[in-house]
């Protein structure tokens, strides 16, 4: 069997001026990045602006599990099955990271016959957005710490400096360590922290403005430090705005490659759903809605994570109207929320099978407290027994939404024409009514006890003396409007990753809480959740190489 790299690589590529001209845009609006990949001008961005929005379909999924649930390859094989239909549509994506890129997860670029092109080049450098956003985050940094040594204008207590820095690598031991050892021009030692770029705040700001100008004043409210009175110091505080714009000015640009099929896809920004928002640019999303009749975008790791922050955060401040969602799962990952072990799954398992889909059950009642419909896409894997996919239909029809069996990963396209007619079927019989979870003028504490309670199913929530101190503080210093972008572990409905299912008579634990003012909401930590990553035992850059020749190995 070949591999994904090994597909990818064999795959004909169309220049990327033929792609996107099937969606009207032209050549001189391109900014070429090679031959098939390019940003998109601001003139043709503006120049769309008053066109009718196309239909948006989130894609979103159970929990992960080790056995693979395939969200990205069902956005993208539904992208190339409206495409055969001769449906006008666009996928939208995230940028993958290098971190687990090259640690466990792998690349995201698709898989099997449903994948963007050139996967090699989207899984590595792509065209600099990653390295613009690391770059602009420790200018900011770095003229941070000069204020302090230059004199120190702001008067910012070193012990309360928030700012860290970011590389986008998984590198445990950067999560804590000393600055400004040595000489007094070396700087003041202190504590500093680096986190993965997908987690930082820059990252967010960009994937949530709507413009440049826009991305300034997020920039300019960002908080970097705090003052001895305890009042915020902001990005525009020590004058970095300016510069930090610049270096950001082309990666706030759309990037647009293309499927196997050479249907079109934008794929900008990257932030990660378990330590951040997990959606991809607003700029994306907004100029697919221009460019086509159908635009299929998707949120991170699952629903209780991607979806709802796609719908509080992402929808709420961007005026998005989201009309359906598909929600992916699969045989073997319900059985292993049914407590099959991996190396069982491809038996066939009712018993656990019946378990197990109490998972797939609570994230079809969460899609619906947003009035969005929903479609269940089962992932067909070829150990999966009629009997399995019998029951997983039926669940679905008794608990109203639709279901498809998709095999985009065999067949692409032509294995999610079901899928994609029951998702046509569904914006055309049942109207979204969509409206967020909870309103943004509740106290912070209620609207985390509400995703708590409503989302996760949790009896409620608990916070540590630090985490309660700190959300007084942020409501004190006018925070406490904002949404909440909640920071907690993918692989459970709850704060600890082994309870899979459904879990029930838990207790969510906060820890603590920042603002990411800029961005625009409050991130609340939860568990034992981590900023800055480390590798396994066996990362996957162990199994990358290049030939002599320059062809890449071992991504996946």
């Amino acid at each position: 069997m070949k591999t994904d790299i090994e597909i990818a690589q064999e795959s004909e590529l169309y220049p990327i001026t033929d792609v996107l001209k099937t969606i009207g845009i032209e050549e001189d609006e391109i900014e070429h990045y090679g031959k098939y990949k390019a940003k998109i001008t601001e003139e043709a961005i503006l120049k769309r602006e008053g066109n009718k929005d196309g239909k948006l379909i989130l894609t979103t999924a159970i929990n992960p599990t080790p056995a693979g649930e395939g969200k990205t390859t069902t956005t993208v094989g539904l992208g190339q099955a409206f495409h055969k239909l001769g449906k006008k549509a666009i996928i939208a994506l995230r940028e993958p990271s290098l971190g687990p890129g090259f640690g466990v997860k792998g690349g995201a670029a698709g898989g099997g016959m449903s994948q963007v092109l050139p996967m090699e080049d989207i899984n590595l450098h792509f065209t600099g957005d990653f390295h613009a956003i690391t770059t602009a985050n420790n200018l900011c940094a770095a003229l941070l710490d000069n204020h302090i040594q230059q004199g120190n204008e702001c008067n910012i207590d070193t012990r309360q400096i928030v700012m860290k820095r970011c590389m986008d690598i998984n590198d445990r031991v950067l999560r804590n360590i000393i600055v400004g050892m040595g000489k007094k021009t070396d700087g003041f030692v202190r504590e500093d922290h680096f986190v993965i770029t997908v987690a930082s705040e820059v990252m967010a700001i960009l994937c949530l403005s709507k413009d440049l100008k826009d991305l300034k004043e997020r920039l300019s409210r960002m908080v970097v430090a705090y003052d001895y009175d305890s009042r915020p110091v902001t990005a525009a505080d020590i004058k970095a705005v300016g510069a930090m714009a610049a270096i950001l000015k082309d990666a706030l640009k759309p990037n647009f490659v293309q499927t196997i099929e050479h249907s079109p896809a934008v794929i900008h920004g990257g932030p990660f759903a378990n330590i951040a928002h997990g959606c991809n640019s607003v700029r994306a999303t907004r100029l697919a809605l221009k460019c086509a009749d159908y635009v299929i975008t998707e949120a991170g790791f699952g629903a209780d994570l991607g979806a709802e922050k796609f719908f509080d955060i992402k929808c709420r401040q961007a005026g998005l109207h989201p009309d359906a969602v598909v929600l992916v799962a699969t045989v073997r990952a319900l059985k292993y929320n049914g407590g099959v072990k991996k190396e069982d799954l491809k038996h066939e398992n009712l018993q656990a099978l019946r378990r197990g889909i109490a998972n797939l059950e609570k994230h079809i009642e969460n899609l619906h407290k947003f009035k969005v419909p929903v479609v269940v896409a089962l992932n067909s894997f070829v150990t999966d027994t009629k009997a399995e996919t019998e029951f997983v239909k039926n669940f679905c029809e008794e608990n109203g939404c639709e279901f498809a069996l998709s095999t985009v990963w065999e067949h692409g396209g032509e294995g999610g024409i079901e899928l994609a007619q029951k998702v046509i079927k569904t914006l055309e019989e049942k109207p979204s009514e969509f409206e967020p979870l909870y309103e943004t003028d509740l106290p912070l504490m209620d609207k985390i006890s509400t995703i708590a309670r409503e989302i996760y199913g949790a009896d409620g929530v608990t916070y540590t003396a630090d985490a309660k101190k700190t959300i007084d503080s942020l409501e004190a210093l006018g925070y406490g409007n904002l949404p909440v972008c909640m920071a907690k572990t993918q692989y459970s409905l709850s704060d600890t990753p082994d309870k899979l299912g459904r879990p029930t008579d838990f207790t969510l634990t906060v820890r603590d809480a920042y603002v990411s003012a800029g961005a625009g909401f409050v991130v609340v930590l939860t568990g034992s959740i981590l900023t800055m990553p480390g590798l396994s035992a066996h990362p996957a850059a162990y199994d990358i190489d290049v030939t002599d020749d320059g062809r890449i190995l071992g991504l996946f």
